[in-house]
């Protein structure tokens, strides 16, 4: 009985590691995404007329 739930707690563990990881991997690409995007609309500053 007592292994059942260390099985449940591990995988809830394992699952929390994983959903992390790839929180960070997406912040970190849609940082850079946003980061290139900015930097295009700054080397077109120039050419703009409002």
């Amino acid at each position: 009985m007592d292994e059942k739930k260390y099985k449940t707690v591990e995988g809830a563990g394992i699952l929390s590691l994983v959903l992390g990881i790839v929180t960070i991997c997406c912040g970190v690409a849609s940082g850079v995404l946003m980061i290139i995007s900015g930097a295009r609309l700054l080397s077109t500053k120039k050419d703009m007329l409002f």
